[in-house]
């Protein structure tokens, strides 16, 4: 990879990473799922109108706009207000990698190596190993909300795969353009017209910052460059980097929110790490070297 691109690829890894320590500066001031819904307002309006409709059925965008925004985004946002620290929600969530790969073998007929296998049970093992945490850092629901935003990713991620488009800035954009409504409905349904007459309150500083922070530099910025390094190098280059994010989730959580980071949590985030790193380990290459 070229020195200016891995800089940028980096750079956007730091910025997903430290987005899970500004989303729960936006959760303590108002509804995650209001959160949720005002940032992909703002990430598709008024970019869509500058970006043309990728030549895809209009059932796959929904599908992922909804599984993107409301599964992903919207479960882990909720997570964080559920009481899952900023940085266990930015390890757990790369679980997605490993449902991925159980999705794509039951769903997909895609194959299955072995260093997949072990680096899933790794993987897993740190899942499991995180539910002994009792710093208060790992809660029972937040946990299943953020399991539930993985598995979502995972289904996404199969969404993108049977779409079978090649603009993928496009499609995010005008699939994230299905998301607000429903985000709303499901905040009025969940609490009245409380949470939106009480928004012209809450809408601090804060609570604009956070919101401004994942509309552009996560969601538009760093998906319009993470595409392109998709489109630029192989798959097997460029994927490593995601590992970066929990890295930087758990900085985040340390140094803005003082989140402590013992021996379980720790091992258990390694654990998670080293074992999406196994999977991305080329088996033919080793075995020719």
């Amino acid at each position: 990879m070229k020195k200016n691109d891995l800089i940028l690829g980096i750079l956007i890894m730091v910025v997903w990473g430290l987005n899970f320590s500004v989303i729960k500066l936006g959760v303590n001031e108002i509804d995650p799922l209001l959160l949720t819904a005002l940032r992909f307002t703002l990430a598709t309006l008024p970019a869509i109108f500058f970006v043309k409709k990728p030549d895809v059925s209009w059932y796959y965008l929904i599908v992922y706009g909804w599984l993107f925004a409301i599964g992903i985004w919207g479960m882990a946002t909720w997570s964080i207000q559920a009481g899952l620290s900023a940085g266990m929600a930015s390890v757990l969530l790369q679980m997605n990698v490993v449902f991925g790969l159980f999705l794509g073998y039951f769903l997909l007929k895609e194959s299955l190596p072995i260093n997949k296998i072990i680096g899933s049970g790794l993987a897993l093992g740190g899942l499991l190993l995180s539910l002994t945490v009792t710093d208060g850092s790992v809660t029972q629901l937040g946990l299943m909300l953020i399991l539930f935003a993985a598995i979502s990713w995972s289904l996404a991620s199969i969404t993108v795969k049977k779409a079978g488009t090649k603009q993928v800035f496009a499609f995010s954009l005008w699939a994230m353009a299905f998301a607000p409504i429903p985000l709303f409905l499901i905040v009025y349904f969940q609490s009245g017209s409380d949470a939106f007459v009480q928004l012209s309150t809450q809408f601090n500083d804060r609570v604009i910052f956070s919101v401004l922070f994942q509309a552009y530099p996560v969601t538009l910025l760093g998906y319009w460059i993470w595409n392109r390094l998709l489109v630029t190098y192989p798959l097997t280059t460029v994927a490593p980097l995601t590992l970066l994010v929990p890295i930087f989730g758990l900085l985040g959580g340390v140094l803005f929110y003082q989140e402590e980071v013992g021996m379980i949590k720790l091992v258990a985030s390694l654990c998670v790490i080293s074992g999406i790193l196994i999977g991305f380990v080329n088996v033919r290459k080793l075995k020719k070297i």
